[in-house]
């Protein structure tokens, strides 16, 4: 395979699989019934705002499975993306926010880790996972706090 093919393919596996879940798990009366805390951003947020983040992930992806030498780094993806599709079904359609929180913090703990394994190796998918844990980490806030006001 070409690189393009192998990166075409990391981009249709993140953004497919990330519209999927949206699409299986898109909030419904349950969510826009909850309490919310005053920080809780509208709702059109985040389709950019994960678009975005999907194609860095993505390219931290290809970038690990082209690297052949960093098979640690690429089981660390592997592991975040599972997380991170993990989380909608666990918030929405289980409607458990204590269990999304323990998700979503695992999922924090395991960007944070590829960050600081991936900086000595590839910093280029080290900085592309910063923004990916600035916006887990207010994800996480968000989650605990909606846990707690309901």
């Amino acid at each position: 395979m070409t690189k393009w093919t192998i990166r075409t393919a990391f981009l249709f596996l993140v953004m497919g699989g990330g519209i999927l879940i949206g699409t299986l798990t898109a909030p419904g009366d349950w969510y826009a019934a909850l309490n919310k805390p005053v920080f809780n951003p509208p709702n059109w947020i985040f389709a950019p705002v994960w678009t975005t983040l999907y194609v860095l992930i993505a390219m931290a992806g290809w970038r690990q499975y082209e690297a052949h030498g960093t098979r640690s780094l690429f089981k660390l993806w592997w592991v975040q993306l599972v997380l991170n599709f993990l989380w909608s079904p666990a918030f929405f359609v289980f409607q458990q926010p204590w269990l999304a929180l323990a998700v979503i913090l695992t999922l924090c703990a395991t960007i944070a880790l590829f960050i600081i394994r991936a900086w000595p190796v590839d910093r280029l998918s080290a900085l592309g996972f910063v923004p990916y844990l600035v916006w887990v980490s207010f994800a996480s806030l968000l989650n605990l706090s909606i846990a707690a006001l309901n």
